[in-house]
């Protein structure tokens, strides 16, 4: 079924010569992103709609997509009821779920991607009917017993390959969560219960990122040019925490996270309601719920590591904070105690002073192409995987600067397609992210169903003489998200309900901090890194100097991530008592240490309540096997061919199909401890003092 894509170059190579003076050729896929795209629309070409789907040439028809899914679903229900138990009865489970997944995916990314709002109202309409679908297939006894029968018959379990058991058994435990094992009225509240969170859900994410107003008389004078204002009032719809005027900071720290009542009553609402779900259905706790089936497996573990954590960051936190508040003594004598609003400013004064990261003076090596070459070249040395251009049909996507690239193995061939919507453009959310449009897996017919994706970032466009300049923090994103991409890419998975990013979210993140080190090792980073201009590498000691700084208060902000992770825990644990105030005033106090500013409530802004529900830790987590696989792995050789086949053979291929902990214990050849992941994140924070030295000498 593999057959090569055509290498299509967006533009002439004359063209690229007379825009990118001085440097050498760029490969088709530099050219395609350093340079505004040239495309001919031809009248008589037809449009083949959205991602290919012909229904999708207009906003129509998503409803004709949805329809069809919703009618498909039946059969397959039907299918599925009257399947023996064995492999087939999970075939046809994963079968149900892809059906429905092709056009709820594409309709949730399109409702948040796509300029023209009839599109996007048309999406969000067909995710309603899905979702309607999706939570009355999960309350089905009919096709829970069905899926039941095969997991009690052992006889016929033991025949079965290890990822067929995990895929059924994840589906079970699907339908448990939705209370299908309880009696009809118990079963109908869980269900009551659902809904109400879809809503609760829904009005936390949004009113957690509207501003707040304030009369524009309360501020002074001189700082009320920094807010955007709107009458006689002022919005403050951020903390303003880059800002080196102390009182912006204060004021929209103060403003920004004044509590709002509708909100806690929302979020309060929303605990609860999480709670209540999770004891009905069998759990101690939507912690105990969420973290099934994940590495750290429960609530209990995740606060064994958070806190073993901060008692061995203490003296080096201790020791970031007394940094700070000497800065600040130097900046402000009048008012040196240390606030919470002072902490990324302080610490960024800091880097700056010790290391001279100036971005603008890396942003000229980090053009948008070059960095797209480095990406092709490490993927190509590491795994066999390199990126062809495509050309784009007619209505294929959304926006015309939205590039497509066919992701092609040396021997195997074609593995998918990422779609790359790179740039900004107005009503875009401002976000980095990772949508899996269709997932992987093995066909009846013997094929693979190739995996699609989308890249979404936010950088600005090429100029007609420059192309897109990238910071370093904008390069390390590029390369996080395209990790994502390459772990739903290389994903081999039998099933799409577990295929590439479809894991455990403590797991998900470590392909994609993994990429992170690539993308400050000197190693790969010379590979591309070059002057748009006059093609000058970029000099080493300016790579160092730039890992070097992230260490500068490293202690401090990840106790800052220790504190908004453990307060996720305690949200989600037993029902609470206390408000959900004095809970952050508590656990600010033990886990951070800066003090709590009265009447702020910043757990009202802390979005990730919604989608990161009692897993907030998973970004620690992750982070801490991405160092260890980094260190034994690939530290010695970033090129190493050898590793990277066993990197894909052991954690990227196995999607979610596999015990996390397995895979990770494959990569490592050891299963690690609660201790190993807290000494991995803690040896990243230890300064190379020899560099340090050598490069203030020099």
């Amino acid at each position: 079924m593999f057959t090569c894509a055509r290498l299509l170059s967006v533009v002439k190579h004359t063209e690229v010569r007379h825009i990118l003076r001085n440097v050498t050729t760029w490969s088709p896929v530099g050219a395609a992103f350093n340079v505004r795209p040239q495309r001919r629309v031809e009248l008589w070409e037809k449009n083949v709609g959205l991602f290919g789907v012909p229904d999708l040439s207009s906003p129509g028809g998503f409803d004709v997509a949805a329809e069809r899914a919703l009618k498909e679903a039946e059969q397959l229900v039907d299918m599925a009821c009257r399947s023996p138990p064995g492999a087939s009865t999970a075939e046809a489970f994963d079968e149900l779920s892809d059906s429905l997944c092709k056009v709820a995916d594409l309709a949730d990314f399109i409702k948040v991607a796509h300029p023209d709002s009839a599109f996007q109202e048309a999406a969000e309409k067909a995710c309603l009917k899905i979702g309607t679908m999706v939570e009355k297939l999960n309350t089905n006894v009919d096709l829970c017993k069905c899926l039941k029968n095969l997991l009690d018959n052992k006889e016929v379990m033991a025949t079965l390959d290890p990822e067929t058991r995990r895929v059924a058994e994840l589906f079970m435990f699907d339908f448990e969560i939705s209370g299908i094992h309880l009696d009809e009225k118990k079963r109908q509240k869980a269900v009551n219960l659902h809904v109400k969170l879809l809503d609760l859900n829904n009005e936390f994410l949004v009113g957690s990122h509207l501003p707040n107003k304030i009369d524009k008389r309360v501020l002074p004078l001189h700082i009320r040019h920094h807010f955007s204002q709107e009458g006689n009032h002022i919005q403050i719809g951020g903390l303003h925490a880059e800002s080196s005027d102390e009182l912006v900071r204060e004021a929209a720290y103060k403003i920004f996270l004044y509590p709002n009542h509708n909100l806690m009553k929302c979020l309060d609402e929303l605990l609860a309601c999480r709670h209540e779900l999770a004891k009905l259905v069998g759990y101690e706790s939507f912690a105990h719920r969420a973290l099934k089936g994940t590495m750290a497996k429960t609530p209990e573990m995740v606060m064994e590591f958070l806190t073993l954590l901060t008692d061995k960051l203490s003296d080096r936190t201790a020791k970031d904070f007394e940094m700070m508040r000497e800065m600040k003594a130097k900046l402000n004598p009048r008012n040196p105690e240390l606030m919470p609003w002072d902490h990324p400013y302080l610490s960024g004064v800091l880097r700056a002073e010790r290391y001279n990261i100036e971005p603008s003076l890396y942003s000229p090596y980090f053009s948008l192409g070059a960095c797209m070459e480095g990406l092709n070249s490490l993927f190509s040395q590491l795994l066999g995987v390199s990126f062809q251009t495509e050309q784009l049909k007619t209505g294929e996507v959304w926006s015309e600067d939205v590039r497509k690239l066919a992701v092609v193995h040396e021997t195997e061939g074609l593995l998918g397609y990422i779609y790359c919507d790179f740039f900004h453009r107005p009503g875009k959310p401002h976000q980095d992210c990772h949508f899996t449009i269709r997932g992987g897996r093995r066909m009846k017919n013997g094929e693979y169903q190739l995996p699609m994706v989308v890249l979404m970032l936010n950088l600005p466009h090429p100029s007609q003489n420059t192309p897109t300049l990238l910071t370093p923090g904008m390069m390390e994103n590029l390369f996080h998200e395209m990790g994502h991409a390459m772990h739903s890419m290389l994903g081999r998975t039998r099933y799409q309900h577990v295929t590439g990013t479809r894991c455990s979210t403590d797991f998900a993140e470590v392909p994609s901090i993994l990429m992170e080190y690539f993308a400050t090792d000197y190693r790969v980073v010379n590979q591309f890194a070059r002057h748009y201009q006059t093609g000058q590498p970029l000099p080493e000691n300016m790579v160092t100097r730039l890992c070097e700084s992230k260490k500068v208060c490293g202690a401090a902000d990840t106790q800052l991530q220790i504190f908004y992770a453990v307060l996720d825990q305690i949200y989600h644990s037993e029902s609470q008592k206390q408000s959900t105030t004095e809970i952050l005033k508590e656990m600010q106090e033990k886990f951070y240490g800066l003090p709590y500013v009265p009447n702020t409530a910043w757990q009202l802004r802390f979005s990730h309540l919604v989608g990161y529900g009692a897993k907030y830790y998973s970004y620690l987590m992750s982070r801490a096997v991405a160092s260890m696989v980094w260190r034994q792995c690939f530290f010695r050789n970033p090129l190493d061919r050898e590793m990277g086949e066993r990197y894909r053979r052991e954690m990227l291929e196995h999607g979610g199909g596999k015990e996390p902990m397995l895979m990770v214990q494959g990569m490592l050849q050891k299963r690690p401890t609660i201790e190993d992941f807290v000494d991995a994140l803690v040896s990243e924070l230890k300064p190379d003092f020899e560099t340090f030295f050598m490069d203030s000498e020099g």
